[in-house]
């Protein structure tokens, strides 16, 4: 018996020094990484919105994939389109630094657009484009289908459109998890995070490999904080479920569309199920599949997102 009672004490001070560890972390990282944006009012919250370029030029949406803010966007693509558009970043509900106003409610596709559009109408945003990479890509997708009237144009970036075979990674189920998934968020994730997080970053970039300095300059360790953790497992949770639904009503989607993505290299996101299987729904889509690129196509080939973006903006306004 006192052999068990030393365990769990020696299990309750390690976690206990986690949990000094990851609050301490938290505002450290917040620190480093503060707002570099505005804040806009949504139901019940708030979203962290960034603009770049002239306000009177057309304005193009970005929109992060999941395990990230809009520091990603920025980074690959906000600076080169900023000479020629009015760019708008968002971090997505949860995310970066923008709040989760219904928690676990917010975590579709769905209920993202509407938080996004309510933001983006605040601001002066009526008709856009949209662009999104990866989980982002379903938001775009979503925001085309439920405000039609507000897309001048859809990219999408490496996407995730249909329903796929298997599932998530265990740890989203765990830290989602009643009463096991706050401990292990509180305690584990942000030190664990630290160790693992280059070799996740190379893995996600693979077989190209990422800027300098990426995790620093993209903030990328703002995922770390319990709440984003937690958000961001919500999020892969829900998305199957989402995009089953919206898979059957891509055909109402009426805008230009350009859809880029590598090839069979992608091993995060399959061309084949997403960005081949909308193209052949959207007679008005063009798919570009780029040779040896994988998922993390904003960086590998951006001067030919810019050449899509252009294309799709002046077939916009026809």
């Amino acid at each position: 018996m006192r052999v068990i009672l030393l365990i769990v004490l020696g299990i309750a001070i390690v976690l206990a020094l986690l949990a000094v560890i990851t609050m301490v972390g938290t505002a450290w990282i917040e620190r480093a990484n503060p707002p570099a944006g505005r804040f806009v009012a949504v139901d019940g919250g708030r979203l962290h919105v960034l603009e770049l370029g002239r306000p009177d030029a057309p304005p193009i949406v970005l929109l992060h994939g999941a395990s990230g803010n809009l520091g990603d966007m920025r980074l690959a693509l906000g600076e080169w389109l900023a000479s020629g558009y009015r760019v708008i970043l968002v971090d997505r509900p949860g995310h970066g630094w923008s709040n989760r106003p219904d928690r676990r409610g917010d975590a579709t596709p769905a209920r993202q657009a509407a938080l996004i559009h309510q933001a983006l109408t605040q601001i002066g945003v009526g008709r856009a484009i949209i662009l999104g990479h990866s989980w982002g890509s379903a938001v775009a997708t979503a925001y085309a289908l439920a405000y039609p009237q507000d897309v001048a144009g859809l990219v999408l970036l490496a996407p995730v459109t249909h329903p796929w075979p298997g599932g998530v990674a265990l740890i989203n189920h765990i830290v989602t998890a009643p009463l096991i998934g706050p401990l292990i968020a509180r305690t584990v994730i942000l030190p664990a995070g630290y160790i693992l997080m280059q070799f996740g970053v190379a893995a996600v970039f693979a077989p190209q490999t990422p800027p300098d300095d990426y995790v620093r300059r993209t903030s990328l360790e703002l995922l770390l904080r319990p709440s984003e953790f937690t958000a961001n497992a919500e999020d892969l949770i829900a998305l199957k479920a989402a995009v089953t639904l919206q898979a059957p009503r891509y055909g109402e989607i009426r805008t230009p569309v350009s859809i880029i993505s590598g090839d069979d290299t992608d091993t995060i996101v399959s061309t084949e199920i997403h960005s081949r299987a909308i193209a052949a729904q959207l007679p008005q889509a063009r798919l570009t599949v780029l040779p040896g690129v994988g998922h993390m196509v904003q960086y590998a080939a951006p001067d030919i997102i810019l050449q899509e973006v252009d294309r799709v903006a002046a077939a916009g306004v026809r």
